[in-house]
Parts: structure tokens; sequence; C-alpha cells
């Protein structure tokens, strides 16, 4: 049997993906490390409830662990955030027709 093979492509998208290092963008959206911590860990500026899940693996008894990020939440978030922005744009001015 041979090496264990993982889909690539233009139309693989993993589940999760890892936070990035810090001074890193995640692979997918070009987020910040900075901008992703907000919205997934509780703060003053979610309202202690992130809007994207998120979830943490760690050995037993290990102090730190891998934060992974779930891909679809994050996708839904920014489908939210395009569509209340297009919500607030004003309606274009019509001008009045020239006789």
């Amino acid at each position: 049997m041979g090496p264990l093979q993982v889909a690539t492509g233009p139309h693989f998208e993993p589940e999760y993906i890892r936070l990035p290092k810090p001074r890193e963008r995640d692979p997918i959206f070009g987020l910040s490390r900075s901008y992703l911590n907000v919205l997934i860990l509780p703060s003053d500026e979610n309202n202690y409830r992130p809007p994207v899940r998120s979830a943490v693996l760690r050995r037993k008894g290990a102090r730190t662990g891998v934060r992974l990020i779930n891909v679809q939440s994050l996708r839904e978030f920014i489908q939210r955030q395009e569509e209340l922005n297009q919500a607030a744009e004003p309606a274009p001015a019509t001008q009045p027709e020239r006789p």
C-alpha cells in the first residue's frame, strides 16, 4: 500500500484551517492572525459571542495546542458582512430624463 494521498486542487477546500503564525495571514482569505482572533475568541469587540467557530486540539496534560478555524463558519461570516454592506449602501440616484 502506498503513501496517503491528500486531495488538492482548485475544487478542494479544507474543513478547518490552522490559525496562522504571528505576522502571517491565512492562506484562503488573507486575514491576519489578530483579526481572526477577534472573530474566534470571546472579547469585548464581539460582545463575548464569537461569530466564527474554532476548536483547539490539545493532548491530555499539554498546556498548548493547535487552534483550528472552521472554514465554512468563516465563509458564512464573510457572506453576512457582504449582505450587510450591500443593504447599507444607498440606492443610486436617478436623473430625470431630458426631452
